[in-house]
């Protein structure tokens, strides 16, 4: 289970590095902080949207994409390990579980208050354009990775599996 939770550290990385560049350039954008104080952003900032959303499905673990995967790895990783006794991976298991059905939740009400609330168009605001080629070229280029391990894992898998377990079996 160890490299296998290794490279799924690594998978996460992707979706969680573009989620806080898109967060970041809403706040440049906006300069709001609160999710209450946004909404309506999908209209005007489309591309924003799409990758946000996008980024924000494959962090729910949606098939076709790396958190999809990664979760995968995790439970096979302990339902398969040897080194856990079967209440120990009971609760693994239901602690991962509990999880997956609290990130939807967030992540959904949080998609919904900032693209679709009603809060945003009351204010005007001098920033508040779409994302520009720059932006878009880094949100696509982390974006083509989650998509890729997502469809075809076996890529990373032969190039990290053999030098994870080389590592880990120096300190196991």
């Amino acid at each position: 289970m160890g490299a296998y939770g290794l490279v799924r550290i690594n998978m996460e990385l992707f979706i969680g590095a573009a989620l806080f560049f898109l967060a970041g350039t809403g706040y440049d954008r906006l300069r709001l902080l609160y999710l209450d104080q946004m909404g309506g952003m999908a209209i005007p900032m489309p591309k924003i949207f799409t990758v946000f959303s996008i980024l924000s499905m494959a962090s729910l673990a949606l098939p076709g994409m790396s958190g999809f995967v990664a979760e995968l790895m995790i439970f096979f990783g302990i339902l398969t390990s040897q080194k856990y006794l079967l209440m120990t991976k009971i609760l693994i298991i239901f602690l991962n579980t509990i999880g997956i059905i609290l990130t939807p939740i967030y992540s959904l009400s949080m998609l919904r208050q900032m693209f679709y609330g009603y809060k945003l168009f009351n204010t005007p605001n001098s920033y508040f354009f779409d994302s520009g080629p720059r932006e878009l070229f880094i949100s696509i280029s982390i974006l083509i990775p989650v998509i890729g391990i997502g469809i075809y894992p076996d890529f990373i898998f032969s190039f990290s599996v053999d030098k994870v377990e080389a590592i880990l079996s120096n300190f196991f």
